[in-house]
């Protein structure tokens, strides 16, 4: 199955649509689309420094768009705003693999807690909402077998990743047992404009963006050679919205996947776009070295046979269109 960009439009024309994390990455993304679909986009976000949620996301569209302030560990908030929403991106959450490690009662609070609490709130207030979960590939930790299909056991690496898949599976549960529509993608490196800039522990592909355009020499881990894939956001969003739509989808697990590279050649990439920056090769730290995944290629095939989606923008389009956006907003991104 496979809608076009018309159908897509019709289908989210006049629904209420709200967004956890909606100030953020890939929320902001979604909302730009959504209010071209002429969707009632609520944007949901706590605005914790560091997380980041950001205003000048919505930059262009804040008439168009509703912004609540509320943490989504906030029973009554949630209960509150759940109601009368048609479908739910459900973007909430930290991914720092290292401060999982280091503050493991917050990654458990905000990836596991406040998932329950937005169910709860659906399950006594809005049983039929479609809701979207954002999963993750740090679910899988170490690959035994490449790409890496839906079937793959999850034997996370941290506690970021073991989270992430509780509030997953809080989804699909209350999905079987309750009927609310749920669905989960599992994301790949995403990367893009929008993406938070202040440090690397939400994505290491932006911030190598960040040193090459500040003409800095990026460290790279060990040889390099470690294999990632990765998909730019727009092709994010677009698999976002088929799941929003789309029966199909509901129950369902699926992976996100994107042209892989080593993590030399992406940085090798950057600085060639770039025209500015160099690279490194520098020792493991100890604490990274712990919860190293190495390679990780996903295996896709799935969600282009069920939603017919599949990534159309190339990595180098993509890095080429991430250093535009940058170079031209920076101001709004740095410290």
């Amino acid at each position: 199955m496979s809608l076009s960009e018309e159908q897509l439009a019709a289908a989210y024309c006049g629904k209420s649509v709200m967004i956890t994390g909606g100030l953020g990455f890939i929320g902001s993304n979604l909302a730009r689309r959504l209010v071209g679909y002429r969707s009632r986009v609520l944007l949901v976000d706590s605005l914790i420094p560091q997380y980041g949620g950001n205003l000048f996301n919505i930059h262009g569209i804040e008439d168009r768009v509703t912004v609540n302030i509320a943490d989504v560990r906030d029973q009554y908030s949630m209960n509150y705003l759940v109601q009368h929403q048609d479908i739910m991106f459900n973007l909430a959450g930290t991914l720092s693999h290292v401060d999982s490690m280091e503050d493991p009662f917050t990654d458990l609070e905000i990836n596991c807690r406040s998932q329950l609490a937005i169910l709860e709130s659906c399950r006594r207030h809005n049983r039929d909402v479609k809701i979207v979960f954002a999963g993750t590939r740090g679910q899988y930790g170490r690959a035994q077998y490449l790409p890496v299909d839906e079937r793959h056991p999850m034997e996370p690496t941290d506690v970021n990743g073991i989270n992430n898949m509780a509030g997953e599976w809080y989804h699909i549960l209350y999905y079987r047992v309750y009927g609310i529509r749920a669905t989960s993608l599992r994301l790949t490196n995403t990367y893009g404009p929008r993406h938070q800039m202040r440090h690397p522990r939400q994505g290491i592909i932006n911030w190598f963006v960040r040193l090459a355009i500040e003409g800095e020499t990026i460290s790279l881990y060990g040889d390099g050679r470690q294999v990632r894939d990765a998909n730019y956001v727009d092709d994010v969003v677009d698999a976002f919205l088929l799941a929003g739509v789309c029966e199909a989808a509901d129950g369902e697990l699926f992976n996100l996947g994107g042209e892989p590279a080593s993590l030399a050649d992406l940085v090798e990439r950057i600085v060639h776009i770039a025209e500015s920056g160099d690279r490194r090769f520098v020792p493991f730290p100890a604490e990274a070295q712990r919860i190293e995944v190495g390679d990780y290629v996903a295996d896709a095939r799935k969600i282009e046979r069920v939603l017919g989606w599949r990534p159309r923008v190339s990595l180098d389009e993509g890095l080429a269109r991430t250093i535009a956006y940058y170079r031209e907003h920076r101001q709004h991104y740095w410290e």
